[in-house]
This record gives structure tokens, sequence and C-alpha cells, in this order.
């Protein structure tokens, strides 16, 4: 992974925060829809750079001005979403459209055949940008249904582009871990969220328990994605035949719902750390233990999607966290937050217990690549193996 990588992501991070705040002023239903319609192009947009990087040699003075430059309209974008819905649509809109522009001139100003920038992965916004721009001049529920219509273009791209293109192979190393380092992103931005909201109220037992309690929540989430899932991933795109196909499922739409999930139970948690023994409003429940359900249904469709055979365990701990919604309202916060804890807390023991069933530990595999020396701690951490 190379450093001019990292430096994009530090501005990225700071539109993570933004979308907390949008999600935070506009809740409910309405309000998680509404900050997913910005959030998918957003993602798209962070998304292509990591594939663009992945398949080109960016050591030229080039790539790596515009690699700056793209995260300097990352930075641009994150200070116009909280009104990306008042009178900052146009500039969220604009700067966009730009950064996106951009990439495909960086991209593709080598390919002799440009019918790649219509149907390729980087000419999407061909299609958006109308759809886009007219959002961004008209005013209320048309501007939410013409930016959902692009959004539900953007999802839909890839399934279109890979009947009208040739599918290439990415480097599986590099790619999974691009996207852990985006995980590891919303983590942190999550456990940052609930610092800012703490740290100017008194730090009674109450409070500090809290804390310490969504740091665990945060922790286990983290647990068993980087313990179970990376490596999963890795291993799969490094073997799939039908790699394009499953970096599509597993990778692009997975992390979208990944990265969505937590970034919703991170408002939850910011909004129970101020008063940890009071019950909350279903609302912050809602996001709360409905991000937990979307992280860990996802988990469960990534693991069927690679395998082929369902994690009943990780389904049931979905299950359980919508199920836990109604009743979370009636107990102190702390409560409630501390039985998601152990909620997924029980799933990575069944977790553990499955993979040694199967015969499918990671750390043994780990020990096994080690032994050949071809893949020696490859999934400790994005700097060193890439």
């Amino acid at each position: 992974m190379t450093w001019e990588e990292l430096f994009f992501d530090l501005a990225f991070v700071f539109a993570l925060t933004q979308f907390s705040r949008l999600l935070h002023e506009h809740g409910g239903w309405i309000g998680i829809a509404h900050t997913l319609i910005v959030f998918v192009p957003v993602y798209w947009a962070w998304g292509g750079v990591t594939l663009y990087i992945n398949q080109r040699d960016v050591n030229s003075l080039l790539d790596r001005v515009g690699i700056l430059t793209l995260g300097l309209g990352s930075l641009l974008m994150a200070l116009t979403i909280p009104g990306a819905y008042g009178d900052r649509s146009l500039p969220f809109i604009v700067i966009y459209l730009a950064s996106r522009i951009l990439l495909a001139l960086l991209a593709l100003r080598r390919r002799a055949v440009w019918r790649a920038l219509f149907v390729g992965p980087y000419g999407a916004f061909l299609l958006t940008g109308p759809l886009l721009l007219s959002g961004a001049v008209l005013p209320g529920t048309t501007r939410v249904a013409l930016w959902g219509a692009a959004a539900l273009v953007d999802l839909l791209s890839p399934w279109v582009a890979r009947h009208l293109v040739a599918q290439s192979r990415v480097h599986p190393l590099h790619y999974t871990h691009r996207y852990g380092l985006l995980i590891i992103l919303v983590l942190g931005e999550s456990v940052i969220q609930v610092g800012v909201r703490a740290v100017d109220d008194p730090l009674t037992p109450a409070r500090v328990t809290a804390v310490g309690a969504a740091y665990a929540l945060v922790g286990a989430l983290w647990w068993a994605y980087f313990r179970y899932g990376v490596p999963d991933f890795r291993r799969a795109m490094e073997q799939a035949p039908d790699q394009p196909d499953l970096r599509r499922a597993v990778l692009v739409y997975g992390h979208l719902a990944f990265s969505f999930g937590i970034i919703t139970l991170a408002v939850g948690l910011a909004e129970l750390a101020p008063s940890p023994l009071d019950e909350m409003p279903e609302r912050e429940m809602l996001l709360l233990f409905g991000g937990s359900a979307l992280f860990l249904s996802t988990f469960a469709f990534t693991h069927w999607r690679i395998h082929h055979r369902i994690a009943w365990h990780r389904v049931a701990a979905a299950a359980v966290c919508l199920v836990l919604v109604p009743v979370a309202t009636l107990v102190p916060a702390l409560v409630a937050l501390a039985a998601l804890v152990l909620v997924i807390v029980l799933m990575i023991g069944a977790e553990e217990t499955t993979a040694r069933r199967h015969g499918a530990d990671v750390v043994g595999e780990r020990a096994e690549e080690e032994s050949r020396g071809d893949a020696a701690r490859v999934d400790e951490g994005p700097v060193s193996g890439d």
C-alpha cells in the first residue's frame, strides 16, 4: 500500500464524520435513506480511486499529484455533506463530478479505446451526472428522487459493465487490505464520535463504563471482521475463478453495507454516551442495533457468497439485534449496550468453534502459509505486506 493512498484516506476520514453528523441531524428511516443516498457516490468515488491504484503503477509525478488532488476533492466534498440537502447541494455535486472526471482522465489517459469510459468502472458519472446536477437545483422530494435514481445507477453499473467489457482481475492482497483499511477508518470514526460526545461531560462511573462498553463493541466488530473476514476475503480473491464477480459482491457491495452499518451504529453510540443510565428513544436504539444487524447480516452474506453455505451463528446474531430494538428502549442505555456487546461476543465464540470444527482455523492457515514462505503475516497489517 502506498503513502499516497494513506494520505488520500486522511481526507476521506473527515467525510465519514460528516455522514455521522448528517445522520444525527436527520434521524429516523427518512434520515437513514437521505444519508445513504449521498453516501453511495462518495463511497463509489473512494472505490474508483482504489481500483485505479490497484491496476496501475502510480509512481509517476502526474499520478501522485492526481491522487493528492483527489484527496483535496474529498476534503472539499466533506465540507458540503452536512448541507447537501440544503444550500450546499450544488457545491457538493460539482466537487463530486469534478473528482470523478479527474479520476477518469487519469485512469484512461493511456487507453487506445475510449469506449471504456462509457461502459467501464470510471464512466458511470456520465449517466449519474445529469441526475445529480438536476437534483442539486431542484428542491425537496424531487432532489431526493433524482439523487436516489443516481445512487441506483451507481449500484447497478458494475453488473451492467460485466456484460459489456472484459473484466480484469485485481491484486488480491492490496485490494482486500484497502477495503480492510476502509473498515478501520469507519471503526475509528465511531470511537471518535463517542469521545467527542463524552469529553465535555463529568467522568462519572456510569459514563466511563459506557465509553468502555462502546469501545468493547467496536473492538468486537473489529475482531470479527479482521480475524474471520479479511483472511477469508483475501484467500477467496486469490483462488476464485470468478474473481470479478466475487470482488463486486464481497468487497464492493459488501463493504458498502459494512461501512454504512458502522456509521449508523456510531451515531447511536454517540447518543448513548452522555446519558448511559437513561432509557433511550427508539430512534437511537434503531441506529445502534439496526447498524449492528446490518454489519452482521453482511458478514453472513459474505460467508455465504464465498463458501456457499449459511453461517447460522452470524444470521442469528443479526436477527437477535433486530429483536432487541423494542426491548432496548425499556432499559437503561448502558444495559442495552451491554446486551449488544454480549450478542457479538457470543457470535465470535461460535465463529471460533465453527472454524475449528471445519478445519478452517485462521491461525492454522496462517501457520501453513508461513511454512511455505509465500504469504507470511500478510493479514496482520496493510503496510508491511503490500
